[in-house]
């Protein structure tokens, strides 16, 4: 679990085609998710958060990305139009954050996971 004595470090991550890269600063030790949403359950997505200040989306990644929505639409859920890796996106109970997966984190700096299950299925 991240605690504010843990060292943070640049993730770079992104799809599957590496058409879409991005940045985002946060401790090497996260702590986790996993959401039983519909959607996410679908995915099986393993996601932390970093706030919209520290995810820096590299020039044109932007070009190859496409967004899903239902329900309120206010969760997006972002992924990539060539190969279908969702490697971020917006939460709808987080807004002021980017949920990142774990599994499209570059190998050599996450150094610890901890992960929770999150209840988006009755998240109101």
């Amino acid at each position: 679990m991240s605690s504010e004595s843990d060292p943070v470090v640049v993730h770079s991550g992104g799809c599957h085609c590496r058409r879409v890269r991005w940045e985002a600063e946060a401790p090497a030790s996260v702590a986790a998710g996993t959401c039983n949403c519909s959607n996410c359950a679908m995915r099986g997505i393993t996601y932390f958060t970093v706030p919209n200040a520290r995810f820096r989306l590299q020039d044109g990644s932007e070009e190859f990305l496409t967004t899903y929505t239902f329900g309120t639409g206010t969760a997006k859920h972002i992924f990539c139009k060539v190969c279908g890796i969702t490697s971020f996106y917006k939460q709808r109970g987080n807004p002021g954050e980017v949920a990142l997966s774990v599994n499209c984190i570059d190998a050599g700096t996450i150094t610890h996971v901890e992960v929770t299950e999150f209840d988006g299925k009755n998240l109101l």
